[in-house]
């Protein structure tokens, strides 16, 4: 079976770090802090509006 990418149960704020570390098999403490860091390097507003997407286009 082909792996889905999809939120996770596994949540903080909305599974969207955990569904894509569930995709990648990672931790998903890893992409959260890999987000984090990210998000203030290129701009909080650009890393907190990728969230918003991503919570919105990927399926529970």
């Amino acid at each position: 079976m082909a792996k889905q990418l999809k939120r996770s149960p596994n949540v903080v704020i909305a599974g969207v770090c955990g569904g894509i570390a569930d995709y990648l098999d990672v931790d998903p403490t890893v992409i959260r802090i890999a987000w984090a860091i990210l998000s203030l390097i290129t701009g909080v507003v650009l890393g907190v509006v990728a969230y918003l997407v991503c919570c919105l286009i990927m399926p529970k």
